[in-house]
């Protein structure tokens, strides 16, 4: 009887903890990125009163008598099963679809999370609400990023600059008339930038010379306003002019002109102006009467400031800058591991690497099943509430259970304490 008491009682302490427990998951029902745990019981050694006998010839074999000791926990176990995801707009908030874990660097050391409500520090660092430095790979100065060598802070580079690039391409399309006279001129205009990113506007003019041939000739607009050279003089020919076209209006020779370098302010080197190829997208034709001849694209830029980013599938921050460009800034790393039951939780939503969870295999994401990022989103909790008031009940009945024997043995002993009047 008293071997019962010490069994129920390791009953009633084993269904406190799986209150414990419960209770834990219901608390973090709305805590982004937490895990739920459950619980495993498991009987304790039990305490043989006969051991098992051979089979003879005579007798037969008897199995062997064993009264259990009660119950222990066996393991709390968390449950890595993948949360809702709930979209915020956050640009900071990143959720991870798949099995990778933020990489998190503190004072602490390193730890691992889901929880990816993130943001920026004095330093534009990207930062936990805790503080810790979320890891990853940093672009260079022309934003290639390296994934191979050591993580490290990620950074965005607030109020920093990108060099201006000096134009040496300018894409010219559209259509010049077909049936244009002879000395006809059509135009177009496009800002253009030397290496320290001052614009210069360049004005390239079109003439027709003859059937299905044109002539290119460049100007362009000094800091007085004025066109160099000034009409009535000839504009600066371009080399590889002239531009011919075949019965069906298509660029037969002219495909790629050139602008001295010298010609313009500031610009050593010559500048490249193509105009497309027979076939190919926006290309310079020769139809009808319409003159649509314009600028489609030119490789220059002033230098330009962070304006924003934005965060890929694959975890590559891509910063957007004020002269429009947009250019690589990091890569966020994600790890992954052999045993996640095995990682020890730390509060946080977080866990830390253990003897039994195996090495972290680091790496970005859409790679090693780690899994895509969703920018702007957080996984929410995974506990199933429905679940966990199903543990409830049972918590609550196994422990009432386990007090009820804990109480019919107490009168049972009442029962032999009284057998002596």
């Amino acid at each position: 009887m008293i071997r019962s008491m010490f069994s129920a009682i390791s009953g009633l302490r084993n269904h406190q903890t799986m209150m414990d427990v419960v209770g834990n998951n219901i608390s973090n029902v709305n805590t982004a990125g937490f895990k739920s745990s459950a619980i495993v019981f498991s009987d304790v050694l039990s305490q043989s009163s006969r051991g098992a006998g051979r089979a003879t010839a005579t007798s037969g074999g008897t199995n062997p008598n064993a009264i259990g000791l009660g119950s222990k926990v066996s393991t709390i176990s968390a449950n890595f099963e993948q949360g809702s995801l709930q979209r915020t707009g956050r640009s900071t908030d990143f959720a991870v679809q798949g099995d990778g874990f933020f990489i998190v660097e503190s004072t602490s050391g390193r730890s691992y999370t889901r929880a990816g409500s993130f943001g920026v520090d004095s330093l534009g660092r990207i930062t936990t609400a805790d503080g810790g430095f979320i890891q990853g790979w940093q672009a260079d100065a022309v934003g290639n990023v390296g994934t191979n060598g050591p993580i490290g802070n990620v950074t965005l580079p607030v109020g920093g600059l990108i060099s201006p690039v000096q134009t040496t391409l300018v894409q010219v399309g559209g259509n010049l008339p077909a049936n244009a006279a002879v000395g006809t001129v059509a135009t177009n205009a496009v800002d253009v930038y030397d290496a320290q990113g001052s614009p210069t506007a360049l004005r390239l003019e079109y003439t027709k010379t003859g059937a299905d041939t044109w002539s290119v000739a460049a100007r362009y607009v000094d800091s007085a306003g004025t066109l160099v050279p000034a009409p009535p003089a000839a504009g600066q020919a371009l080399t590889g002019a002239p531009m011919t076209f075949n019965a069906s209006g298509e660029l037969t020779s002219g495909f790629d002109l050139t602008l001295p370098g010298g010609f313009l302010p500031g610009f050593a080197n010559p500048v490249t102006v193509n105009l497309g190829s027979a076939g190919a997208d926006g290309r310079i034709n020769q139809f009808g009467e319409i003159a649509s001849v314009g600028i489609q694209y030119q490789d220059g830029s002033t230098a330009g400031t962070l304006q924003s980013f934005s965060v890929s599938q694959e975890g590559l921050l891509v910063g957007t800058y004020s002269n429009g460009r947009s250019r690589p800034i990091g890569q966020l790393a994600l790890a992954t591991f052999a045993n996640p039951q095995g990682l020890q939780s730390v509060g946080g939503s977080s866990f830390t690497e253990s003897v039994n969870s195996g090495l972290p295999q680091i790496g970005t994401a859409d790679g090693a099943s780690r899994g895509y990022i969703a920018a702007g989103t957080l996984e929410m909790s995974n506990t199933d509430l429905s679940q966990e008031f199903t543990n409830l009940i049972i918590a609550q009945r196994g422990f009432q259970a386990n007090s009820r024997v804990i109480t019919t043995s107490d009168e049972l002993l009442q029962e032999v304490v009284n057998l002596k009047r």
